[in-house]
């Protein structure tokens, strides 16, 4: 009976953004325990030949946004279509994140954190105060923290969770791996809570 999830995730992600609440109550509710792990999705991206947001089709930039406004509506959520501060280099908070987790702090919650600052209230997580305040907001030590995340053993866990993306064949973000299988975007949480509720059955 498995009951570990590995979480791959960007952390400027709308779709990300989006699955945080139903994620957290799907995993209170079969007592999970969950691997966090921020990758450089850009990289990625590069590698596959996905094209960035801005780089897209105008048709397919179009519908990205209806899109994420229709989920946003039924989920109820506060989400700004087009924030200020995206799109934005998610290295930072990627590490910041990690030193985080490292300092004891929940994984889950953290991310979300940093995922809110973008979509419901504009910051901007390249910016060195504003994850301060973050990391304060949270309960932990601002300063220990971000010194940690500039450190090499932090960039070699970002860049270790990134091979590990690759690995598994990650191409997008949210991404889970649950028993073995691959589950990708928002949308698939629900496929995700059947298998985790076979396997705990």
């Amino acid at each position: 009976m498995s009951k570990t999830l590995d979480y791959y995730l960007a952390l400027a992600s709308p779709w990300t953004y989006l699955a945080g609440p139903r994620l957290d109550a799907l995993i209170k509710r079969n007592q999970l325990a969950v691997n966090v792990k921020p990758f450089d999705l850009m990289r990625i991206f590069a590698m596959i030949g996905t094209k960035i947001v801005r780089e897209r089709p105008a048709q397919i930039q179009r519908n990205r946004l209806n899109e994420l406004r229709r989920w946003r509506d039924h989920l109820g959520m506060k989400l700004t279509l087009e924030p200020k501060f995206f799109p934005v280099d998610q290295k930072p908070a990627s590490r910041v994140v990690i030193a985080a987790i490292e300092a004891g702090a929940d994984g889950l919650a953290m991310s979300n954190r940093v995922l809110k600052a973008v979509w419901a209230e504009e910051r901007d997580i390249a910016d060195r105060e504003t994850l301060a305040a973050i990391v304060k907001d949270a309960g932990l030590d601002a300063k220990a923290v971000l010194a940690k995340a500039d450190s090499p053993e932090i960039a070699a866990v970002f860049e270790r969770n990134t091979e590990d993306a690759i690995a598994n064949h990650v191409f997008g973000s949210p991404t889970w791996i649950f028993a073995g299988e691959l589950f990708w975007g928002q949308d698939r949480l629900e496929f995700l809570s059947r298998a985790v509720e076979r396997a705990n059955a």
